[in-house]
């Protein structure tokens, strides 16, 4: 039963890593887009992909909380007791973001929508950043099983930044193809291309970056790099081999498949992490047994996540599939 509930979060965090990222890389490209004038049609195609499903993507980060603190309390704890300053500034970003997004679109003065348009931009960056940063702190093993760890230095560190920035990359990739995607069903020629170079652009920067982590798994997290290049090898060369997949099929196949592939890479990494980080919860202690709630509690937990799927899941499908036939534009 334990494993089962680690496997449910772990679904969790996969789609929160999915579509949340698109959304977050969306903000990325939104901010890279130049003047008024120059990024008024990347930003007007940000802005057509992104309203329909925006805020329901963060139902998932939700559900990781609930399922941790549920869960494995003890982790939950831990986590938010030593990464406390990361997981804040992420919560901040998550809220600005938001009110960006609303508010750059009810105002009509040309400077009022330019300062909302650069907190959503800004805040579309540092969430993930530091949302990438918690990762690394956990993956790395710098937070101690009893909790109130270094403030500071649990995610001051190679490993926490280095995830931090592929995080920002990983997301910035995914929007740039899910972009591309749309503007593809669209018809929109020159945003397909638009996109498509920033796609291939963020995957070379997001291979040197793997390349780089590398190294820096093995002088600073040895037991995730063994596995890494040990039982997650196989799961980490499907992320590689989806992503370039998708770069290479950008312009000549469906949009779906495209996204396909796009969102298979994202969550191939990400599994690939759970995979080495097994069974260790906290890097290399506080295993996925010996961390977890009452057996009752597991119970209660999977037959209750178990009936709210059967109801979100297809009104997720529904939302997605509405919102790629333009049956969500607003008049």
């Amino acid at each position: 039963m334990t494993d089962v509930v680690a496997a449910t979060l772990l679904i969790g965090v996969i789609a929160y890593a999915v579509f949340g990222g698109a959304d977050f890389g969306a903000g990325f490209w939104d901010l890279t887009a130049g003047g008024a004038e120059r990024g008024r049609r990347p930003r007007a195609r940000i802005d057509r992909s992104l309203g329909p499903v925006w805020e329901g993507n963060h139902t998932w980060l939700i559900f990781c909380l609930v399922v941790t603190w549920t869960g494995f309390p003890a982790v939950f704890a831990a986590v938010t007791t030593t990464l406390y300053l990361p997981l804040g500034l992420a919560a901040l970003g998550i809220v600005l973001r938001g009110s960006g997004f609303a508010f750059r679109k009810a105002v009509h003065r040309t400077r009022n929508q330019r300062l909302w348009g650069a907190v959503f931009a800004t805040s579309s960056v540092i969430t993930p950043f530091f949302l990438g940063t918690v990762a690394g702190a956990v993956a790395s093993g710098r937070v101690p099983d009893a909790g109130y760890g270094d403030p500071l230095g649990s995610w001051v560190n190679p490993s926490s930044l280095f995830t931090g920035a592929l995080a920002v990359v990983i997301c910035a990739y995914l929007a740039a193809v899910f972009l591309s995607a749309d503007a593809h069903s669209d018809g929109d020629s020159e945003l397909v291309r638009y996109f498509q170079l920033r796609a291939w652009a963020t995957a070379v920067v997001a291979g040197g970056l793997a390349l780089a982590g590398l190294f820096i798994a093995y002088a600073d997290a040895p037991r995730l790099f063994a596995r890494l290049v040990g039982p997650a090898l196989p799961v980490v060369m499907l992320s590689v081999l989806a992503g370039a997949a998708a770069l290479v099929l950008l312009h000549r196949m469906s949009p779906r498949l495209v996204r396909a592939l796009a969102a298979l890479a994202a969550a191939s990494l990400v599994l690939g992490w759970g995979v080495a980080q097994y069974p260790y919860l906290l890097g290399t202690h506080a295993t996925v047994s010996a961390a977890a709630a009452p057996r009752q509690t597991l119970v209660a937990l999977t037959v209750i996540f178990g009936a709210a799927a059967v109801l979100v899941v297809p009104s997720f499908m529904l939302l997605y599939a509405l919102a790629q036939r333009a049956r969500l534009e607003e008049e």
